[in-house]
């Protein structure tokens, strides 16, 4: 580990703020709890840090993907790196000269990481039990589809040649019950003549006005695409969103979203500051013949919609060849659904949709991992099948849940499930994308 000795050099491992969107990926895929943070910075422990690299990939920015050589007895502590705005200049050869630290070519080799990502693993979690642990994310893709399209990421942001972007609001419409609890909203923008190439996948940051309690600029909030590649209106460069305006944290406490209630009450013509595109492996495959098998809850249907609605535009145009489409969808009621309407509209040949909710009165609770059960027949070839790939997108509380249930398919298919999910991840086939 990067435990600070004296006249040691080390290579520590830090996260650009400037472009961190605070999405949480490297936190919760960290196999030894190096990184944390607070309602601002996302932040890596140098005394936990093993430069395992596991979290490099995932990140949708690569914010994550900063270093600085740094005398062990000077590492930037956590405390330091929770007040940054940005990240600190580089050490020059003489000021860790003044440490006595050694050449700053030896330090790649200053801290010795694991031989394998075994190594990185808990010591309680045996090659058996890992699934049956709280790893799930270990199972996610960090590569995406082998016929994805290429993704553009990054073109507007702090540190590309265009700082953001300005959007106009060309649409924003509920699209669940009104008078009940979740109040999502389906958002159109507008990028005019500037181009904002996506993918569907591809998620954007949006930049609220105004400052934090310490005056500081609110950062930016990111929010995964709902409408395919050639716009949420087809020609057009225009991109859709998914927003539930947040009224209360995860544990129940009153809190007033400060994106989300912007975004919520935006009218027809209002301006956002927006920079993005970001992610470049949570991509649909292009392979005609492909089969997808989408699994999510409330706003995490954005991506689901998006990859859809692609399929249903080339199906219109013949250019569909039959690949199978399957989703498992999850919300407390059907009133709290996004959505709900137009899924019913969708023709039963193209899509194979299956709900759970979790608190109908008078009906036992269901959620996403009981349906891929209650499907096993039909999900576990398509598990074996190398043409399908599985995306999962909501709250991080469903993560391990759904990967569990493939799992349980995959045995009552008869398919061995630790190669079946080293193949997953290996072949870009199993995608999670939670909060």
């Amino acid at each position: 580990m990067n435990a600070p000795t004296e006249g040691a050099l080390i290579k520590q491992h830090l996260i650009d703020p400037e472009i961190c969107i605070r999405c949480n990926t490297c936190e919760s895929i960290c196999p030894v709890q190096a990184i944390t943070h607070d309602s601002r910075n996302y932040v890596v422990d140098a005394s936990k840090c093993n430069l395992c690299m596991d979290c490099i990939s995932p990140c949708p920015t690569g914010s994550i993907d900063n270093w600085r050589s740094m005398p062990r007895v000077q590492a930037y502590t956590i405390e330091a790196q929770l007040g940054w705005d940005e990240l600190p200049a580089e050490l020059s050869a003489a000021q860790l000269a003044e440490f006595g630290a050694g050449d700053a070519a030896d330090t790649a080799t200053s801290v010795a990481a694991p031989a394998t990502a075994a190594a990185a693993a808990p010591a309680n979690a045996s090659a058996g039990s890992a699934v049956e642990s709280t790893q799930s994310a270990s199972f996610g893709a960090t590569l995406p589809p082998w016929s994805a399209a290429h993704a553009y990421t990054n073109l507007y942001g702090p540190k590309a040649a265009t700082k953001t972007i300005t959007a106009t609001v060309t649409g924003n419409v509920r699209v669940t019950e009104v008078g009940r609890e979740y109040d999502t909203h389906h958002i159109v923008l507008d990028f005019g003549a500037m181009p904002f190439p996506v993918l569907e996948g591809q998620s954007i940051g949006v930049l609220p006005p105004g400052a934090d309690a310490n005056g500081r600029p609110h950062h930016a909030r990111q929010y995964s695409i709902a409408s395919p590649r050639n716009g949420e209106r087809p020609g057009y460069n225009n991109v859709s969103l998914t927003i539930k305006r947040v009224l209360e944290d995860y544990s129940g406490k009153p809190v007033r979203g400060v994106a989300s209630n912007y975004m919520c009450d935006l009218s027809i013509g209002a301006k956002v500051e927006v920079i993005g595109p970001f992610g470049a492996s949570f991509l649909m495959p292009n392979h005609p013949r492909s089969n997808i098998v989408m699994i999510c809850t409330g706003t995490g249907s954005a991506p689901m919609r998006a990859m859809t609605e692609w399929r249903r535009r080339l199906r219109q145009s013949g250019k569909f060849e039959g690949g199978k489409l399957m989703l498992f969808f999850g919300a407390r009621t059907k009133e709290d659904l996004p959505y709900f309407g137009p899924l019913q509209n969708l023709p039963k040949d193209f899509i194979d949709i299956n709900f759970a909710f979790s608190r109908t009165p008078g009906s036992p609770k269901r959620y996403v991992q009981d349906l891929l059960r209650e499907r096993a027949a039909d999900v576990g070839p398509l598990l074996a099948d190398p043409n399908t790939y599985f995306y999962v997108c909501g709250l991080k509380a469903m993560e391990e849940g759904v990967v569990l249930a493939l799992r349980d398919v995959a045995r009552e298919t008869g398919l061995d499930w630790e190669q079946t999910g080293a193949e997953l991840k290996a072949q870009g086939r199993l995608h999670l994308e939670t909060y």
